[in-house]
């Protein structure tokens, strides 16, 4: 029985890669969360202030990977203290998030985010909400950095050989 989560961590063409390589992640789609509108287009979520964040959906095998450990991995792909910003890319779309649709992972995503400010003097700026709407981003987002690999991305190359091996 699979599970979902929504992570949006920065720009969602390396956070898809990153994660859709993690052992017992199934499959992933970049789209756009907890925003005020409907179905909004890049454009949209861009310049007219959507509210919505850029952010993966993964369904992903809780048997495989348990929800903790793969927000532990998630974690080391952003900067959780930075506030609306990842790597060059800074607006409200590139905020942080955790978004869930299962009451029972709030106590996990709580005591992952606990023991992640253990960690930092900063306070940790990811925002920790119900999902609220989630619309597909276009398709020449999805999968973007395997149709170009040599496309933009803030997490650095040696994390996506980490993300291969973790959980093995």
């Amino acid at each position: 029985m699979s599970s979902e989560i929504y992570l949006a961590g920065g720009c969602f063409w390396g956070s898809e890669k990153y994660l859709s390589l993690i052992n017992g992640v199934e499959n992933t789609q970049v789209g756009y969360a907890n925003g005020n509108t409907i179905n909004p287009t890049y454009q949209e979520v861009c310049y007219n202030n959507t509210g919505h964040a850029e952010t993966v959906k993964v369904v992903y095998d809780p048997e495989t990977i348990r929800l903790d450990l793969l927000l532990d991995l998630f974690y080391e792909s952003i900067d959780p203290t930075a506030v609306n910003r990842q790597g060059g890319d800074i607006g409200e779309q590139y905020r942080t998030g955790i978004y869930y649709i299962e009451e029972k992972d709030l106590p996990v995503i709580r005591d992952s985010i606990n023991k992640l400010q253990q960690r930092y003097e900063k306070p940790i700026a990811i925002e920790v909400e119900p999902l609220r709407n989630f619309s597909p981003a276009e398709e020449y987002h999805q999968r973007y950095l395997e149709k170009n690999p040599n496309g933009y991305c803030h997490i650095k190359p040696e994390l996506f050989k980490k993300a291969e091996k973790a959980n093995l």
